[in-house]
């Protein structure tokens, strides 16, 4: 793999930002990868050019041809590789190509694709990568098998990731007997859970996952009336301060003995129409759970 390269690369020192051989030739080249009506073997030979901000420009064409992306896939340029990698005219073939690449950050790129299929999503459930994993596991075109292997994934923040997204029943239900605190909090923020389930999630040992509990989800109003008087004031003051709390249960949150749960219920201001939402996956940088030193996700109290 060659070395990676920042936009331009070394051609920004000599003044063009596009090629080695000339401003004029480098700029008449890009303008050509970038043309609409450029030609299927324009873009071929393109894809081999010396600048490599002309072969990202090809790579990112969702028409350029089969042999041009799979020229590209084995750029020496990070970000041209990546860029096939996002595009979503790219082959299965191709994007089994990259989902292996050495670069992390072209294997993250192959998860958001949306030619990415169940054979893939297969590459991606074996890899050591575990943002990887972690992306796959926030898919929802994820297959009930590739869900029942991640159930058992050796990292807590997959198994948290998936617990906020899966629109399985099956994969809630046993998410809700994981013993790390982190992925029952993923949970919590799971607005697809039942009733029941997060009766029992308003029950949780963890004050983390109430608290994530009432921030994320309408309860039920027995499962409120407990939680007004929860033993954590982390929890009521989150309850208090919550869109989703009914005006009656803030009411009697404002009589609380803690003067920040009771100014937090008396400050409040409820989002009308709010519905809880998941959030659509992060590709490459995104991080889950409760802080450093803390393999549990949070507290008992």
């Amino acid at each position: 793999m060659g070395k990676q390269q920042d936009v331009g690369g070394s051609d920004r020192h000599r003044g063009s930002g596009v090629a080695a051989d000339g401003a004029s030739g480098g700029d008449a080249r890009l303008v050509l990868a970038q043309d609409p009506a450029a030609s299927q073997l324009a873009l071929i030979e393109l894809a081999s050019d010396s600048s490599e901000v002309v072969r990202r420009a090809v790579a990112s064409r969702v028409d350029a041809p089969a042999q041009a992306l799979r020229t590209l896939t084995r750029d020496p340029d990070r970000q041209v590789r990546e860029a096939v990698a996002r595009n979503p005219s790219t082959s299965v073939g191709n994007l089994l190509r990259l989902v292996k690449d050495a670069d992390r950050w072209v294997r993250w790129a192959v998860a958001g694709n949306p030619a990415c299929d169940e054979s893939v999503r297969r590459v991606m459930a074996e890899t050591s990568d575990k943002e990887l994993r972690g992306l796959l596991a926030e898919s929802r075109e994820l297959e009930p098998e590739l869900a029942a292997r991640l159930i058992e994934d050796v990292s807590p923040e997959v198994r948290e990731r998936l617990a906020t997204h899966t629109h399985d029943p099956e994969v809630i239900t046993a998410l809700l007997a994981d013993r790390t605190a982190r992925v029952r909090k993923g949970l919590a923020r799971n607005p697809r859970t039942t009733a029941a389930q997060r009766s029992a999630l308003a029950q949780d040992p963890v004050v983390d996952v109430r608290v994530a509990l009432v921030r994320a989800v309408e309860l039920a109003e027995d499962d409120l009336r407990r939680l007004v008087d929860d033993r954590s004031v982390q929890v009521r003051q989150a309850l208090a301060a919550s869109e989703l709390t009914p005006p009656h249960i803030r009411q009697l949150l404002a009589r609380d003995p803690d003067d920040l749960v009771a100014g937090a219920a008396r400050g409040a201001r409820p989002a009308a129409g709010s519905t809880p939402v998941v959030r659509a996956p992060r590709l490459g940088n995104r991080r889950s759970g409760t802080g450093p030193g803390r393999p549990g996700g949070g507290t008992a109290h």
